[in-house]
Parts: C-alpha cells; sequence; structure tokens
C-alpha cells in the first residue's frame, strides 16, 4: 500500500502539495495523477499516472489493485470557470468525489483530502468574521457544489465511518504555480503584472475585501490537518480556515512599497458578483481550537515573497 494519492496534481494547489509530501513521505511514496497525459515537469521527481477522475472504473481499479493510506482529491472546475460549463462542473466536482468516498468505505483507501472553499458561502451569509456554523445559501455552481460534498462527506463519515477531512480554503496566493479560474486569481495576477508592466487592471471593484492565504501556509494546513488524531476533529463536514483578508487597493499599496511607480486601475467584471456573495473576513477559531491551526504570513510578508520570488515569464493572460 503505497501512502499517499493526489488527483489533481496538476492544478495550483496539486503541485505544491505534492512536493511538500514527496519531502515527507519520499519521492517514490507520493502518486501525482492528473488528466494531462504526461507528467508536469515540476513533478517529475515521482511517480506520476494520467487518471481521469470521472473515469469512475479507471479510478476504482488502480486505487483498488494499489491501496492508499491516504487520498487527496483536488480535481475541481473553480468558481469563474464553472459558471461557464455548469452541467460539467457540477458532474466534475461531484461524481470524483462520490466515486473516492466509496472506495474508502469499502477500505481501499485510509484516510481522504477533500477541500472545500469560500463560496460555500453567500449573500445572506454574515460577511464580517463568518463563523463556522452558519446560513449557507451559495449563489454558483462551483459554491453549490462545494456545499453539497461538504454535506456528502459528513454523512459517509457518520454512517460508515469514512476518514475525509476538509477545509474551506479561502483565495490562494502562490508564486510557484498559476491559478486555475477563480474569483480570487486577481492576488495572484497583480504580482505578475506589477513587476513585469508595472499597471495592472483589476477584476474586481477597489473595496471588494476577501479572505485569502499565502500558499504555503495553505498547504501546512493542509498536512496539519490531515496529522491530527481523529478523536481531536469536532467537523466532518469542512473547516473555516483564515490568514489574511485584504481589498484590492490594499493589496496595491502594499506592492506599492517595493514598486511606487505601479498603477493599478479597476474594471470589475462578472466576477465581482460572485466575490460580492463572498464573506470578507472568517473566523476560524474551531479549526484553531481543534488542531492548532495558525497563519505564519501576514500581508507584508507574502507580499514580499511574492515579488522576489515570481517569474515574468509565467505572466497569466
Amino acid at each position: 500500500m503505497k501512502k499517499v494519492l493526489v488527483i489533481g496534481a496538476g492544478g495550483q494547489i496539486g503541485t505544491e502539495l505534492v512536493l511538500t509530501l514527496r519531502t515527507k513521505f519520499g519521492n517514490d511514496q507520493v502518486v501525482a495523477a492528473d488528466v494531462k497525459e504526461t507528467c508536469p515537469e515540476q513533478l517529475s521527481n515521482g511517480p506520476y499516472r494520467k487518471m481521469d477522475i470521472l473515469d469512475r472504473e479507471d479510478v476504482s481499479t488502480y486505487i483498488r489493485e494499489t491501496g492508499f493510506e491516504q487520498v487527496y482529491l483536488l480535481a475541481a472546475l473553480l468558481s469563474a470557470t464553472a459558471e461557464k460549463a455548469p452541467d460539467f462542473a457540477w458532474r466534475l466536482n461531484m461524481e470524483g468525489l462520490f466515486t473516492i468516498l466509496d472506495l474508502a468505505k469499502e477500505g481501499s483507501i485510509k484516510k481522504i483530502f477533500w477541500p472545500s472553499s469560500i463560496a460555500v458561502f453567500g449573500p445572506t451569509t454574515p460577511s464580517e468574521n463568518t463563523p463556522q456554523y452558519t446560513i449557507m445559501e451559495p449563489t454558483t455552481v462551483y459554491g453549490i457544489s462545494k456545499q453539497a460534498g461538504e454535506r456528502w462527506c459528513e454523512y459517509y463519515f457518520n454512517k460508515f465511518g469514512v476518514d475525509v477531512r476538509s477545509i474551506r480554503y479561502p483565495g490562494l496566493i502562490s508564486y510557484k504555480s498559476l491559478p486555475g479560474g477563480g474569483t480570487t486569481d486577481y492576488a495572484v495576477d497583480i504580482f505578475y503584472q506589477a513587476k513585469a508592466k508595472k499597471e495592472y487592471s483589476c477584476f474586481l471593484s477597489e473595496n471588494t475585501a476577501l479572505p485569502m492565504m499565502f500558499m504555503e501556509d495553505a498547504i501546512r494546513a493542509t498536512i496539519e490537518l490531515m496529522d491530527a488524531p481523529a478523536e481531536q476533529l469536532t467537523v466532518r463536514s469542512s473547516y473555516n480556515l483564515s490568514a489574511l483578508s485584504f481589498t484590492p487597493k490594499e493589496l496595491a499599496a502594499c506592492i506599492q512599497v517595493t514598486i511606487p511607480e505601479f498603477k493599478i486601475t479597476y474594471s470589475p467584471d462578472f466576477r465581482q458578483a460572485i466575490a460580492d456573495s463572498w464573506p470578507a473576513s472568517i473566523d476560524d477559531s474551531v479549526a484553531r481550537a481543534d488542531w492548532g491551526w495558525s497563519e505564519r504570513f501576514d500581508l507584508f510578508n507574502m507580499s514580499t515573497e511574492m515579488l522576489k520570488n515570481i517569474d515574468i515569464n509565467k505572466i497569466i493572460n
């Protein structure tokens, strides 16, 4: 039985998660799987398998034959992209989850990580310090699928004893991998454009506050949750998680400390309505109490790391 399988390994979270898990467990013990035909160069230091999470028979056969202590199911269509293909987004985000939950139910997987998102909240959710347990009326297909997924994860835990763990990720910021079509993508793209062109046109309005997190903190939180003793966990739907909360205007001001000539303009598009339905800040006190979560990066430290490390040859179009 291999230790870890990461499905959706070529995405923004998956790339860094695989590399961190290989450092923890050994390169040969962490299999990266993605729908791409060939292994992404960044993941070539360990085993790779082409995998379409919607091919239930292939996925099930491979996992049954191999056996895994942990499976991280990251394959999904994110918020902005999902709005353009809602039928496919629902299939991808839900059918893959059922495949993995059922394999864990039968004993082929010992422990599952499945990411949720702040997209599960909606316009009727309290916007400031959104609590762990609150009104959830999402308005996007991504949010609807994540809310449904939370309920199914909790059901499989309560009904069948499946050890499934989850985090409601805020917007994630990374210089190692590009984002994949989320509403918070501006908070990554802005650094590339600031460094390369000294200007940026933001698709959200200047005072749109959203919860965010530096990727290094997000990966650490994920692994800490998976390492936590099961008896300490009181949430089997998905944990609120928070580190930062800022507006495009505040982020731009932070960048201008390093690049004084940087200019930002605002041209809100369809993603503004999505952002307006999400919380401005998150109360993650339950995660802090249950498994000791604590962030390490504030806005200034995160911005400094991004500007120092990004490769402008990978500018997002």
